[in-house]
């Protein structure tokens, strides 16, 4: 790992991965966090013990990696703020903003940077995130290297080589713990209308899913093999699917998942004022 690494803010996101490298041995001495004001940073630097700075430019002057994570919407101003310092340093710039190309942030820092854009995912906050991750063509093999450990604090990494695929990632995994929490909230409902208590059915589903996932983790088979080895020819699961299946529900997940790709195509636009 890198000998020093800042992050432009402190927020839930950030402080997960701060936790994460930390609990991977990276010491905390090493890690600096930003934010506008002290009373935003009291609290990661009381229970991480990192340092913390209210001046983003004084924390990236020795900074060997810059995690710029705040909102997409204020980037701009941040990055333009950050210019002169970080064409200092040459640091490796890591983006979790969504929505912001490579190219966009490159150029509001002053060019020729090396730029890793990172979309993660809200279960990160648990350390079981899934995070795709694109670098523009100025970042090294060395630096790929550090990405990787560093979102891997949080969960599993996986790179893609067209930046427009992180709109595909957004799809299957960035906004994706959505699309769980609502099959979760639906069998929820669907089982207090077969008699069960709502605690009792919520938990029941949950723990299905976690097994669920970590049986598909573990297995050598595909899901469509381990679906299959649930149905019983003429049983309970085999109707489920079949009418499943029947009501088109594949197609209904493709749009939902085209829609949201769409939509990241499109605000990537907007922030960027194309």
């Amino acid at each position: 790992m890198a000998n020093k690494i800042t992050f432009i803010g402190a927020g839930n996101m950030a402080s997960a991965i701060i936790g994460g490298l930390i609990d991977s041995g990276v010491a905390p001495s090493t890690i600096t966090a930003t934010a506008p004001n002290d009373s935003e940073l009291t609290s990661i630097k009381q229970r991480l013990g990192i340092n913390t700075d209210t001046d983003n430019n004084a924390a990236v002057a020795e900074a060997d990696v810059v995690v710029l994570a705040v909102k997409p919407q204020i980037m701009r101003n941040v990055c333009e703020a950050l210019r002169d310092s970080v064409q200092r340093q040459q640091p490796l710039v890591i983006s979790i903003a969504a929505g912001l190309d490579a190219g966009t942030i490159d150029q509001w820092l002053g060019g020729q940077n090396a730029i890793v854009r990172c979309m993660p995912n809200t279960p990160s906050l648990v350390g079981y995130g899934a995070s795709g991750l694109y670098a523009n063509a100025n970042v090294s093999d060395a630096q790929r290297d550090v990405a990787t450990q560093l979102m891997e604090a949080v969960g599993i990494v996986e790179w893609v080589e067209e930046e427009a695929l992180l709109d595909a990632v957004t799809a299957v995994s960035g906004s994706a713990p959505a699309y769980f929490f609502l099959m979760f909230e639906a069998m929820e409902e669907a089982a207090v209308k077969l008699g069960l208590p709502a605690a009792t059915a919520r938990r029941l589903a949950i723990q299905t899913a976690l097994g669920a996932a970590t049986m598909a983790q573990q297995s050598d088979k595909d899901p469509a093999t381990l679906k299959q080895n649930v149905m019983s020819p003429g049983g309970t699961t085999e109707r489920a699917i079949q009418h499943m299946e029947e009501a088109q529900l594949r197609t209904t997940i493709a749009d939902a998942m085209q829609a949201c790709a769409d939509r990241a195509q499109a605000m990537a636009k907007e922030l960027s004022g194309s």
